[in-house]
């Protein structure tokens, strides 16, 4: 049955009902056309939405339809829902304040996008004739109080059990005199749009480890895991009992450590009816380990309440693991903090009162991202709004995608927005990272015009020197060595950053152009490349290969950018790189645009060993200090909390920020060994580096070609390999003593000498 024709309206309810009001409309199946062959509904909102047919939902997905640039794209969500239609049948629905209507960023602003909910559905019934019975949102439908009597993202959700009215998503129900008739909203249907990507679900679930009581006597649950949802559970009380359950990532001085939460209330609260009550606040959610709960009647078991994971339902294609269980406890920190930021868009944290598709983070998080899930489609629905912003921005990509920003009062160290390394370069290098892990040429078809207006619009922003050195810039953000109210101030100049991050962008929009054979744009971008490429060379590098500003930072971005020109460049880059990292104790000195791309520079230039010390120091600043002290999710900062276990005083402190777990990407190819030589790994490179504190790893991709698995050992005196590619896939295996070899499907052994796999150290 192809889509009838929309028939719907966008409703509103005559009264807001708490910011959460309940929907149903009741009908009956027109006779004479034979039996029901298929039933499918769409449905979408103004705020967030769960349906269902006849009591039953009509689908796994919560949080719909998630947050997308409103102003452009309203998305649509599809149902199969043959199985619940009956010949009497019921369509409820229970709206919430979502992004739409509810606070979004720490300016304390809500309603951005509009202050009425709505909802527009349409069922479409084709039955055994070929009649379609379409039954759609209008002015027929009724509206009523829901058991929610507040409800936001940032501050939780309060339902009260003594207003369930049973049955009254069912045919039969008699609503009573608080249900009121609907209006219909201004709405133009071309803002709908299908989903590329998937719904939000709730994907799993985490039992509590512990509970204690803190040292001011309140309850304390312990999940053991940084997570994202919210709890659920089945409880019986008197009724009016009221259960407060408040949320955090972290304890300080054995208490719920809420500073960083900044305004976010992150309070769920339930109010008993008296018989037994099942409780889940599906239209918030909380990112926390540890929950205080107050109130509960009688003694709280561990086995009475749960916490439900929810991020967008996306498919687990990567794996690593190594013989340092610190490492691999590093990786799972990197893999919890993708699933809690993946929650419908890539948002910098799930926790305080922010919450954003910030562009930097995932402009470089994006090739870990696409090898430990497949994002295509979360991600290329993403981008679409990315566009969209960036059009009605005349060609600038804004820090945050969706902008809820451009309605909020600038702060006064931001000057007029415009467009801003790295972060804006996520039109670009998102796409880019898309094509080369899943090899689907559509990514780059469907973004070229974005990924070319930015690279021109920067083009635009370049002094007369050709370098990207005016303007208001993040930089390498949060160096550790910047002051913790001063997260901007790095020790890379953002002129520097700025120019090689603009090298970076012309090389990859050109490319893009030559793949879509615009031959034209791509000699134009080419020789952008160039001219930026020689005022780089000109005004920041030293007769001696010393780059301006002498950190770990410009000479990282230079090398794994390529923008140095000349083998004897590239070198002394390499040995200075590695001499910063000595001379640092191989503590980590680089901000947010530094440390995705410092170890590659590092294993590039043969600084294999500097790179494993790097990735395996303890002290802080570095990875394995937040696994040190306990971190099960990647943190904002090297020292969100620090040694003492005191929090960070900064106000801006996460404990769930996916950014610096980029590095991930080089543990997949250096470590582990894999690599695509071609977009979608339609050929692949096998070529572990192994170093020093790592005897073994075993790493896997499900890639669109089939499965690459690499295993490699020391063993004794010998490195032992083990690769398999899938049929039809060519694999280059380089092993450590430069020893290469091609192979085709299948599971293939080697061997070298170990003397070779890891070089002694000088």
């Amino acid at each position: 049955m192809t889509s009838a024709p929309w028939l719907a309206a966008m409703i509103s309810p005559e009264q807001d009902f708490d910011g959460a009001p309940l929907l149903r409309k009741e009908f009956t199946l027109e006779e004479g056309h034979g039996a029901v062959v298929k039933a499918t509904l769409r449905a979408t909102a103004f705020g967030v939405y769960e349906a269902s047919i006849n009591g039953v939902p009509v689908g796994p997905d919560v949080l719909s339809p998630g947050w997308s640039s409103y102003e452009w794209r309203l998305r649509y969500r599809s149902y199969d829902v043959t199985s619940l239609v009956g010949p009497s049948t019921a369509i409820g629905v229970e709206l919430g304040n979502g992004w739409y209507r509810g606070r979004l960023a720490w300016h304390g602003m809500s309603n951005l996008y509009g202050s009425e909910l709505g909802f527009f559905g349409q069922l479409d019934i084709g039955f055994a004739d070929g009649h379609v019975q379409s039954v759609a949102s209008d002015t027929t439908w009724l509206a009523g109080p829901s058991t929610t009597t507040s409800n936001d993202l940032y501050d939780g959700q309060t339902i009260d059990a003594r207003r369930l009215q049973r049955g009254w998503a069912e045919p039969g129900f008699a609503p009573g005199a608080a249900w009121t008739g609907v209006r219909k909203v201004a709405f133009d249907v071309d803002r709908l749009a299908e989903p590329v990507g998937p719904p939000v679900v709730r994907a799993g679930v985490v039992r509590p480890v512990e509970i204690f009581t803190s040292p001011s006597g309140r309850t304390l649950v312990d999940f053991g895991q940084n997570l994202v949802g919210w709890l659920r559970f089945t409880v019986r009380g008197e009724a009016g009992r009221m259960i407060t359950v408040r949320h955090a990532e972290v304890l300080e001085d054995g208490e719920l450590g809420v500073r960083p939460l900044r305004s976010a209330k992150a309070t769920d609260t339930f109010i008993l009816s008296g018989g037994q009550d099942v409780f889940e606040p599906t239209r918030t959610f909380h990112g926390f380990r540890y929950a205080e709960i107050a109130g509960w009647p009688g003694t709280l078991a561990e086995g009475d309440l749960e916490a439900v994971v929810v991020h967008s339902d996306l498919n687990r294609i990567g794996t690593f693991e190594c013989s340092n269980e610190l490492v691999n406890q590093l990786h799972r920190n990197i893999v919890w903090g993708l699933r809690g930021n993946f929650l419908d868009l890539p948002t910098d944290c799930p926790q305080r009162d922010e919450r954003l598709g910030w562009t930097g983070d995932i402009g470089v998080f994006a090739p870990t991202a696409a090898y430990l899930y497949d994002v295509k489609g979360f991600l290329q629905d993403w981008l679409l709004d990315l566009a969209a912003e960036q059009k009605a921005q005349d060609g600038l990509v804004p820090i945050t995608v969706p902008d809820a920003l451009k309605y909020c009062p600038q702060p006064a160290e931001f000057p007029e927005p415009e467009s801003s390394a790295l972060w804006s370069e996520a039109s670009v290098w998102v796409p880019w990272a898309l094509w080369e892990a899943y090899g689907d040429i559509s990514v780059l078809e469907n973004q070229f015009d974005s990924m070319a207006s930015h690279t021109r619009r920067v083009e635009g922003l370049l002094s007369p020197t050709g370098l990207w050195d005016s303007g208001f810039q993040f930089g390498d953000w949060l160096d550790p060595d910047a002051a913790p109210d001063q997260p901007w101030a790095a020790k890379a100049d953002t002129g520097v950053v700025a120019t090689a991050c603009m090298y970076r962008t012309a090389r990859i929009t050109a490319q893009a152009a030559r793949l879509l054979g615009k031959h034209d744009d791509e000699a134009y971008f080419e020789a952008l490349a160039a001219r930026v490429r020689h005022s780089f060379a000109e005004h920041y590098v030293a007769a001696d290969g010393t780059i301006f500003s002498d950190c770990t930072t410009v000479y990282a971005l230079a090398l794994a950018f390529d923008v140095l020109d000349t083998p004897e460049l590239r070198e002394f880059a390499g040995n200075r790189l590695a001499d910063l990292v000595r001379d640092n104790n191989y503590r980590v000195s680089t901000g947010f645009a530094g440390t995705p791309f410092i170890t590659h520079a590092l294993t590039d230039t043969g600084h294999v060993d500097e790179a494993y010390r790097l990735l395996l120091e303890e002290g802080c600043p570095s990875w394995l200090y937040p696994v040190t002290m306990g971190a099960t999710t990647v943190w904002e900062r090297w020292d969100s909390m620090l040694p003492d276990g005191t929090i960070n005083p900064g106000e801006m402190t996460s404990f769930n920020h996916y950014a610096l777990g980029a590095v991930a990407d080089w543990m997949h190819k250096a470590i582990g060994g894999i690599r695509p030589l071609e977009p979608g790994y339609a050929k692949v490179l096998i070529a572990p580096q192994p170093g020093e504190g790592i005897h073994w790893a075993r790493t896997s991709l499900e890639t669109p070609h089939g499965e690459v698995r690499v295993e490699w050992r020391l063993d004794g005196g010998e490195f032992r390999l083990e690769a398999t590619v899938p049929d039809g896939v060519a694999a280059d295996v380089v092993l450590p003593d430069g020893a290469r070899q091609t192979i085709e499907g299948g599971t293939h052994s080697f061997s070298a000498s170990a003397d070779s796999a890891i070089p002694s150290r000088v």
